[in-house]
Order: C-alpha cells, then structure tokens, then sequence
C-alpha cells in the first residue's frame, strides 16, 4: 500500500487501481508508454511534475501528451531535478504521486482536467495508476486548476 493509496482510502473516494509493467524509465516518453500498456489514451493519464517557482517546491498535474509550459507556472518557474523531487516528495521519478506527498506542496492540475469523467495519475510506484475523478483529485490536492500545458 502506498501512502497515496491510502490517502485516497482515508478519503473515502471511489477509486480502481491499475497495474502494468515493461516500461522502463527513460527509454522514450515514459508518461505515454505507461498509457499504451494501460491500453488509453495519454491525454487521459495525468503526470506529476515537480518544479520550483520563485523558490518554492510546487507541483503540477498535466496529460501525458502534453509539456508543462514554465511559463504558465510561474515567472521564475524551473523543473526540479530528480533527486529534489525525490526527497520533496518521498516517491521516485516516475512514481511521483500527487496525492499522499511526504509533505503538502502547493498543486495546479491543468484544466484539461474536466475533459475527462476520471483520469488516472500515479499510486505512488512505478506500475501502479489510481483512476479517480478529476474533482477527487482536486480537493485531495487542494489544487488549483489552470491551462498550465502546451
């Protein structure tokens, strides 16, 4: 169990756990890789992105077939490198949850979001996806919703 299964568990949201494996970090795009196996679409598998803006830790939730626009996040807004996440997070690349964080950073999740009755984004280890509804996340997260993607 991880902690952003239990998270979701502790929140008493619907939820349905997909397991998949064969896909190896950084060989290709990772995020739409992890689609195919799951056998949908990349725009609806969400990835979590771990970046400093103006100093701060925050992150930030966009489709799979998407990039982050920096600019969107923020005027001084940079990736975190992988091992900042790590340790901000408690998970590793390409495992990063947002739900159950090791401690709370401020979240935005694109608006893309509402396209989608769920959409599934990391439960917190490598081959492993929660699907959830957009509005589960967002409150779980206490994430703002913004056009952050290009």
């Amino acid at each position: 169990m991880t902690p952003a299964v239990e998270a979701a568990k502790r929140a008493g949201i619907v939820f349905r756990l997909h397991e998949y494996d064969g896909v190896a970090v950084g060989e290709g795009d990772y995020a739409a890789s992890v689609a195919e196996a799951l056998g949908r679409p990349a725009a609806q598998l969400y990835k979590t992105l771990v970046a400093s803006v103006d100093g701060r830790l925050s992150v930030f939730v966009v489709p799979a077939d998407r990039q982050l626009d920096l600019r969107a996040a923020g005027k001084r807004a940079q990736l975190a490198g992988k091992a900042e996440a790590e340790r901000a997070t408690g998970y590793v690349v390409g495992g990063i949850s947002p739900l159950g964080l090791r401690r709370r950073l401020p979240a935005t999740v694109d608006a893309s979001v509402y396209e989608w009755e769920t959409i599934l984004v990391s439960a917190g280890r490598r081959g492993l996806q929660i699907e959830l509804a957009p509005s589960d996340l967002i409150a779980l997260t206490g994430a703002r919703v913004a056009g952050i993607t290009r």
